[in-house]
C-alpha cells in the first residue's frame, strides 16, 4: 500500500476510535450521527432516518443544589442554632445530615469549586472575583479545561438553570459589552435569573435574565428571596410541562444570608429580645443543643473566643442594643430563606417528582461572616472601604435596619456564635469556623437511612463527582474542543448507604488570603495569618506565623493544639501543604486584601483612560467597568435639551443609597449630590431653573489629593458657574457592591434624596467624564 493510500485508512481508523470514545460519553458534545436514511432521487423512493435525541441516563434523577451564603455551622436550628429552619429539619429527617462537609472559606472560590469539581485555585478562583490578580490561581477566569457539572449535564440530556447569586465571572466581563462565555449561560446553564456580583440589595436587586439586564417585578412587598423562588418554580413547571421525561438541574443560590441583611419586619420581629444576653451566652446555648441533637460528638469541646472579638460584657448599653437588633434581623433573614427553599421543595412534590429528586441543601458557602466589624454597621460599605462607622449613625437609623435604606451587617461576635463550636469565621480558611458548613442530602429513591448522620470528611469539590457517579457518567476527556483537567474531588455516593464507611478523601488543602490549612488522613495543620475578616491586610509577616496541629478524628472542633507534642507530624503536613500548593496553583501566597488589585494589569473594557463618553441608554454598567472617579479630580459634561415644559431627573449617576454621586435636575434646577456612605450627602444646586432649549451642564470636582480626602464642587451652566460647595470626605474604594453607573436615570436605589429610577424627562445628547491625573 502506498503512503498516500494509507492516509484515508488511518483517518478512518482514528475516527472510529474517536467515535467509540465519543459514544462512551468521554468527549462532549457528541459528534453528529449520520442519519440512517435511504436516499433516492425523490421522496417517493426515499426513506427518512430518525433524528437522534440526546437522552439522560435511564432513571436519572432531577437534581437540585441549594447553596446559602454566609451561614455558619451553628446557625440553623437543624444543627443546634437559634434560628428555626423547619424545611431543613424536614429534609434532614427524611435524608442525611453531614457534619464534616467543607467549603473554601469564601464565596467565589466555593462556587467555582462546587460547580467544577476542582480546587478553587485550579479554576483561577483563589479569591473573590473583585480581587483578581495576574497569577494562574487568582485570575477569576474559570478555564475551558474545567467544564462545569452544568455543562456536562446539559450535554447529557438535562435542562439546566441557575438562580440568584453568580459571582464567578471576571469583573471586567460583567457589563453588557461581554464577552458572555463566562456568564452562567456560557458555562452550562440554559436559564439564568439573578445577579452577577457578590451581594445584592434584597429590595432593589440588579437582576439579569440570561445576559440581559432586567428590572425587578413590580410586586408589592417585593423581596429577592421570594422572587427567586417564584422564578425557579415557574421554570420547573414549564420545563416539566413541555418535556416531562427530561430531568432538570437547578442551582438555587439566593445570595442570602450575605449582607446586606434585608428582611421584612414580620420576619425579624419574631426574634425581638431573643439575643439580648449576647454572643458568649448564645454560643454556650448552641453548643448544648448541638450535643443534645447529636450533630457533634459527645466529646467535642467548645473553643474559646479569639482575642480580636470583644466579650459581650465589655460592650456599652448602646452597643448591645445595636448588636441585638442586628442579630434579630439576621435571624429573620435566615428564617425567610429557609421558607423560600421550602417553596421550591414543595413545588417539586406537587408535581409528583420528589421520589426521584436528588436535593442537596448546603447551608452556607463558607462560615458566618465576621466582616461586620466588632460592633456591627448600618452601612457595610464603610467596612469595605476601611472607614470606621460611628455608632451614632446606627442608633440614628435603628428603625431602618433590615429595610431598603439600610445596608446593615451584624457584629463579628454573633458571626462567631453562628460558627459554634469552631474557631473563627468566613475568610479564615485555617479553621473550621471558616470552612465547615452543615449540609443535608435528600433522595427518597436512593437514601434509605432517613435521619442519618454522616461524618466522613468531605469538601465542595466532591459534589460534582458525586453527581457523575450516581448517573453512571464518566468524566469527559474533552468538552467543547477543550481537553479537560481531571476532577480533583471524590464521590460521596458511598456515604449514602454506609454511615461507618471510611473517609475516601485523604488530603485536602485550604487557603484564602494566606490563612491556610492542610487536612491529611485525619490530621489538620492550621496557620491563621493574623488578619481579622474586617481588616484590609495582615499584621503578620510569613515568618511570624504560628502553625497549629489537630487530630480531627478525635478533636471535632480543633480545640487541642498538638503542635508541641508532635512536631514531626506538623512538619510533614507543612511540607505536604507546599506540595499541594504548587500542584494546584495556590502560589504565590498573598496576604493582602484590596491593595493586591492593580487595575492596569486587568483587561477592563477600553482600558484605563482619561476620557469616557456615554450616550442615552447607557445604564446598568457595573461600577468596576465605569470611570473610577475616586481619589482624583474629575469633571462631568452633559449636553442636554430642556423642553418647553421643563425637565427633571437624573442625567448621570453611580452608586445608590449606600454611596455614590449623581448629577441631576430637580424642580427645574441642576444639582450634584455626593453620597458619602449614607452618613453625609453634600449637595450643590443652582438657584435658577434651566430655560428651555439646549444646555451644557458641567460639574467639576477639584480634589485635595491623597486617599479618601475632600475637595471643591463647582457646577456651571453654559459656561457660567451657578453653584459651589465643599465635600469634606470621599469614598476611596467602592461606592457599592451591587449598584451601577447610569445615564438618564438612577437604577436600583437612589443616590440622592429623590425617587428611585428618577428618569430624566428632557433629552440627553451625550455625557462626558474626564479624569484628571491623580495627585500625590
Amino acid at each position: 500500500m502506498k503512503k498516500a493510500d494509507a492516509v484515508p485508512v488511518i483517518i478512518f481508523l482514528l475516527m472510529t476510535i474517536i467515535s467509540s470514545t465519543v459514544w462512551g460519553q468521554e468527549v462532549l458534545p457528541r459528534p453528529e450521527r449520520p442519519l440512517k436514511a435511504e436516499v433516492g432521487r425523490t421522496f417517493q423512493d426515499s426513506k427518512p432516518g430518525k433524528i437522534a435525541e440526546v437522552k439522560a441516563p435511564k432513571g436519572a434523577p432531577n437534581i437540585v443544589i441549594v447553596l446559602l451564603d454566609d451561614v455558619g455551622f451553628g446557625a440553623s436550628g437543624t444543627f443546634g442554632g437559634p434560628v428555626p429552619t423547619p424545611v431543613l429539619d424536614r429534609l434532614a429527617n427524611q435524608g442525611l445530615r453531614y457534619n464534616a462537609f467543607h467549603t473554601t472559606a469564601l464565596c467565589s472560590p466555593t462556587r467555582a469549586a462546587l460547580l467544577t469539581g476542582r480546587n478553587h485555585h485550579s479554576v483561577g478562583t483563589g479569591n473573590i472575583t473583585e480581587l483578581a490578580t495576574g497569577f494562574d490561581g487568582y485570575t477569576s477566569i474559570i478555564p475551558k479545561s474545567t467544564a462545569t457539572v452544568a455543562e456536562i449535564l446539559r450535554q447529557n440530556g438535562y435542562n439546566t438553570s441557575a438562580w440568584g447569586k453568580w459571582h464567578n465571572t471576571p469583573i471586567w466581563e460583567t457589563s453588557v459589552a461581554g464577552p458572555f462565555d463566562r456568564w452562567p449561560t456560557g458555562l452550562g446553564f440554559e436559564e439564568f435569573y439573578g445577579f452577577m456580583g457578590g451581594e445584592s440589595h434584597q429590595y432593589e436587586p440588579p437582576l439579569y435574565r440570561g445576559t440581559t439586564p432586567v428590572e425587578r417585578p413590580p410586586k408589592p412587598n417585593y423581596t429577592l428571596n421570594d422572587d427567586l423562588a417564584d422564578q425557579a418554580i415557574a421554570w420547573m413547571r414549564l420545563q416539566k410541562s413541555i418535556a416531562p421525561a427530561k430531568p432538570f438541574f437547578v442551582y438555587f443560590a439566593p445570595g442570602a444570608t450575605h449582607a446586606p441583611h434585608h428582611v421584612p419586619k414580620e420576619w425579624s420581629d419574631k426574634y425581638q429580645g431573643r439575643f439580648n444576653e449576647g454572643w458568649d451566652k448564645l454560643r454556650e446555648e448552641i453548643f448544648a443543643r448541638q450535643k443534645k441533637l447529636g450533630v457533634i460528638p459527645a466529646n467535642a469541646k467548645l473553643t474559646p473566643r479569639p482575642s480580636q472579638i470583644p466579650a459581650w460584657d465589655t460592650l456599652s448599653p448602646e452597643r448591645k442594643k445595636i448588636a441585638s437588633r442586628l442579630m434579630e434581623i439576621y435571624a429573620g433573614f435566615l428564617a425567610q430563606t429557609d421558607y423560600e427553599v421550602g417553596r421550591l421543595a414543595d413545588a417539586i412534590k406537587e408535581m409528583g417528582l420528589w421520589d426521584n429528586t436528588l436535593f442537596i441543601y448546603i447551608v452556607g458557602d463558607n462560615g458566618a461572616s465576621g466582616e461586620g466589624t466588632p460592633f456591627g454597621v448600618f452601612n457595610e460599605m464603610s467596612v469595605l472601604n476601611g472607614v470606621p462607622e460611628d455608632p451614632g449613625v446606627v442608633l440614628k437609623h435603628l428603625d431602618e435596619l433590615g429595610g431598603p435604606t439600610a445596608y446593615n451587617h451584624y457584629p463579628v461576635g454573633f458571626a462567631w456564635a453562628m460558627d459554634t463550636p469552631f474557631r473563627w469565621t468566613k475568610q479564615v480558611a485555617s479553621h473550621f469556623g471558616g470552612t465547615r458548613n452543615a449540609m443535608v442530602i435528600n433522595w427518597p429513591r436512593r437514601i434509605k437511612d432517613a435521619g442519618g448522620l454522616r461524618s466522613q470528611f468531605h469538601h465542595c469539590i466532591d459534589i460534582a463527582p458525586t453527581i457523575l457517579e450516581i448517573l453512571g457518567l464518566p468524566e469527559p476527556a474533552m468538552v467543547n474542543g477543550a481537553p479537560q483537567k481531571p476532577m480533583e474531588g471524590v464521590s460521596m455516593a458511598y456515604t449514602f448507604g454506609d454511615a461507618k464507611a471510611p473517609t475516601r478523601l485523604r488530603t485536602q488543602y485550604f487557603e484564602i488570603m494566606a490563612n491556610r490549612g492542610l487536612y491529611h488522613e485525619g490530621w489538620m495543620a492550621s496557620a491563621f495569618h493574623g488578619r481579622a475578616p474586617w481588616e484590609f491586610d495582615s499584621h503578620l509577616s510569613f515568618d511570624q506565623e504560628k502553625w497549629e496541629l489537630y487530630n480531627v478524628t478525635e478533636d471535632f472542633s480543633q480545640a487541642d493544639d498538638l503542635a508541641a507534642k508532635h512536631p514531626e507530624k506538623l512538619r510533614a503536613l507543612q511540607d505536604l501543604f507546599w506540595a499541594e500548593a504548587a500542584r494546584y496553583n495556590v502560589l504565590p501566597l498573598d496576604d493582602r486584601g484590596g491593595t493586591r488589585v492593580d487595575r492596569k494589569m486587568l483587561p477592563f473594557p477600553g482600558g484605563e483612560r482619561p476620557k469616557y463618553t456615554y450616550y442615552p441608554g447607557a445604564v446598568r454598567i457595573p461600577e468596576t467597568c465605569a470611570p473610577n472617579t475616586k481619589n482624583t479630580s474629575f469633571s462631568i459634561t452633559a449636553e442636554i435639551d430642556i423642553p418647553q415644559a421643563g425637565a427633571q431627573g437624573v442625567i448621570a449617576a453611580v452608586g445608590g443609597v449606600v454611596g455614590g454621586w449623581s448629577l441631576y435636575v430637580q424642580d427645574g434646577k441642576p444639582a450634584f449630590t455626593y453620597n458619602y456612605l449614607t452618613a453625609e450627602r453634600p449637595t450643590v444646586m443652582a438657584k435658577d431653573k434651566l430655560p428651555a432649549g439646549p444646555a451644557t451642564i458641567r460639574y467639576e470636582f477639584a480634589y485635595d489629593g491623597g486617599w479618601a480626602k475632600g475637595g471643591v464642587s463647582r457646577l456651571s451652566v453654559n459656561g457660567k458657574q451657578v453653584a459651589e460647595g465643599r465635600i469634606d470626605k470621599t469614598v476611596p474604594g467602592l461606592f457599592s457592591a451591587d449598584e451601577t453607573f447610569d445615564v438618564g436615570t438612577d437604577t436600583g436605589t437612589a443616590v440622592g434624596l429623590y425617587p428611585n429610577n428618577f428618569a430624566f424627562t428632557g433629552k440627553i445628547k451625550k455625557v462626558t467624564i474626564d479624569l484628571k491625573p491623580k495627585l500625590k
